[in-house]
């Protein structure tokens, strides 16, 4: 409660019309405001508790069906490119994935440097010597 007590306060307004200050006045018991509280916890996504308790609660099901159908879609369009373009004219990057709430932004690693084979470094350093 101390934690999204503005949460709850909302919810409870919103959801039954009681007021949290019914709890001070002697009106509203422990009892019932725990049953309540649950109430609000099992609503998927529809209230403003449930969205600050878990972010990922801020889509419905069918919002994540959607961004997998969206994702799926831009996947075969880049692999639909990909395999009817040569490599000079190919200029498409990958598509990146549609965000979703509660889900960690992971920044893509740099490249790093290709790294010369043996035979280049001997043939490298061969070529050195003879100067």
């Amino acid at each position: 409660m101390r934690d999204y007590s503005d949460e709850l306060e909302a919810d409870l307004l919103e959801f039954f019309g009681i007021d949290l200050l019914d709890l001070w006045r002697g009106e509203l018991s422990l009892r019932r405001l725990h049953v309540l509280i649950s109430s609000l916890l099992s609503r998927q996504g529809s209230g403003a508790l449930v969205r600050a308790v878990d972010e990922s609660a801020m889509w419905s099901h069918e919002s994540y069906l959607l961004a997998r159908i969206s994702d799926a879609l831009e996947a075969s369009n880049y692999l639909f490119i990909q395999a009817n373009s040569t490599e000079e004219d190919f200029g498409v990057d990958p598509p990146q994935p549609v965000w979703r709430p509660g889900a960690e932004v992971v920044e893509p690693e740099p490249e790093k440097p290709a790294m010369a084979s043996p035979a280049e470094l001997s043939e490298w350093f061969g070529a050195m010597n003879a100067l």
